[in-house]
């Protein structure tokens, strides 16, 4: 019989996209009121690897990514889906734009072997964590680089998104 031990704490991390550099602004505001201070961030990334959410936000969007400090038990996964929906929702209200989503939230977290997402939508590679929210294994990390699976969105794909993944896992194993 296997023995029941405690994950190892990972690291929180933030994607947040928009066409707007005060929503990206805004959103880490949000993020360090929150969950603390910032460890490492990405440059802001043209998105530019699908038209998907254009309808819902606009062209030229960009994408950047926050790390935090603390590092967390994979549990808060569930809490932090939870709080980034509600942030989107407050920024969509308060900031009156023309888009009906100003402002994309997705939280995951780094381990040394891979990159985990949260999301509200269930597909058949993804699991079922508690109270409507999924996650799924974006990107797993063997042979000294982040290999992808079917499912992983085109712009984890980027070497230069891997590359701050990279920064993030050593940030991580640096303990």
């Amino acid at each position: 019989m296997g023995q029941v031990a405690p994950h190892q704490p990972v690291l929180r991390i933030l994607a947040a996209f928009s066409r707007y550099e005060a929503a990206l602004d805004w959103a880490r505001v949000q993020a360090v009121a929150a969950w603390g201070p910032i460890a490492l961030e990405s440059d802001r990334f043209p998105f530019v690897e699908t038209d998907y959410y254009q309808r819902t936000m606009g062209d030229q969007l960009l994408k950047t990514f926050f790390a935090f400090e603390q590092r967390i038990d994979p549990a808060e996964l569930v809490d932090a889906k939870l709080a980034s929906n509600d942030w989107e929702e407050a920024y969509c209200q308060a900031a009156d734009l023309p888009e009906s989503r100003p402002l994309n939230l997705d939280p995951g977290y780094i381990s040394p072997a891979k990159l985990v997402l949260a999301t509200t939508k269930d597909r058949d590679h993804r699991l079922y964590l508690d109270r409507g929210i999924y996650a799924e294994v974006t990107l797993h990390f063997k042979g000294g680089v982040w290999t992808s699976r079917d499912w992983t969105y085109p712009d984890y794909k980027r070497p230069d998104f891997q590359t701050f993944f990279t920064r993030c896992r050593e940030y991580l194993r640096r303990g």
